[in-house]
């Protein structure tokens, strides 16, 4: 069963469209980045997930239950970090943790969720209007771990996080995917996602542009591969022959160091051509498109809208 499934969503507001017919699904136990410059859609879906706001047209359901019509059994089984979110002044961080604790029926130990997410039993005891953005951040992300959620919704998790904090969150979210937990995920630090996501679902102008492993987003889109090349006997007709390949779009040379930037798919190209020509190809290595330069060619002009 996918635990989330979005079909032929729109959402209008007058006469500005935030998201024109979203189809796609998340399925259980997948770890799902969702990704998107401002004013594309994203905090609209999330919201719209979270039944905070409904549909134009289409349907939303998590976990088999329509997000509307079965909004609190929905929520019985989510936890929830939510972008912007607020801690109460005058309670503590404990008073916090023991309130979810309560509100969802479970048993867990407050205790053990401050050390699960980087905070001190002496932290749970101070009130949470003295904490730094950091600390609030791991404070509302141990909340949403209370009673061992089926589907985690994460919107900028790693906002005020520390490096070490950005680590732990990190690790959590793997924890929570080995528990068998969906985790939707969405960030705007790249590198996150890239580090913890199966799949990850690309949103520009209320679309969905891309949904993909990022290996499959590399085979499918123009950004480019880095090949470095070590090799002897490099001729200036090598060069001129390996600038021609069709997926070529930049050779730098340095001595008989070759810097190659391709499409993913005309690598072994590249080296056969280099070989052909009477070069002695001694080593190369491979630097693939990062999410980040995914993500730049999905969402810039020069990417055709495939969704």
């Amino acid at each position: 069963m996918a635990a989330i499934e979005i079909d032929g969503v729109t959402k209008r507001y007058g006469d500005v469209v935030a998201v024109r017919d979203l189809s796609f699904e998340v399925e259980e136990g997948e770890v799902f980045g969702f990704l998107g410059p401002n004013g594309a859609g994203k905090s609209t879906t999330i919201n719209m997930l979270l039944d905070f706001v409904r549909p134009t047209e289409g349907t939303v359901r998590v976990l088999g239950h329509d997000t509307h019509d079965e909004s609190v059994t929905v929520r019985d089984h989510l936890g929830v970090l939510p972008e912007g979110f607020s801690v109460y002044d005058r309670l503590t961080g404990r008073q916090h943790l023991e309130f979810a604790i309560e509100s969802k029926e479970a048993d867990d130990d407050p205790d053990a969720i401050l050390e699960r997410v980087g905070l001190s039993a002496e932290d749970g005891d101070r009130k949470a209007g003295g904490y730094s953005k950091g600390m609030a951040q791991r404070l509302v992300l141990g909340m949403a771990l209370v009673g061992d959620p089926d589907l985690l919704v994460l919107d900028e998790p790693s906002t005020g996080l520390d490096p070490q904090g950005a680590r732990q969150m990190r690790d959590i979210v793997r924890e929570e995917a080995e528990r068998g937990a969906t985790v939707f995920f969405s960030s705007h630090i790249l590198g996150q996602v890239e580090a913890v996501c199966d799949r990850v679902g690309i949103m520009r102008d209320g679309q969905l542009v891309a949904e993909d492993s990022i290996e499959g987003l590399r085979e499918t889109t123009s950004a480019d591969t880095v090949l470095d090349i070590v090799a002897d006997d490099v001729s200036e007709q090598a060069v001129a022959d390996v600038r021609a390949i069709d997926g070529v779009s930049e050779v730098e040379r340095s001595g008989d160091a070759l810097t190659v930037s391709c499409e993913s798919d005309v690598k072994t190209t590249v080296l056969t051509t280099l070989e052909d020509a009477g070069v002695d190809v001694q080593d190369f290595e491979t630097e693939e498109a990062s999410l980040e330069d995914l993500f730049m060619a999905y969402t810039t002009d020069e990417q055709e809208v495939t969704a």
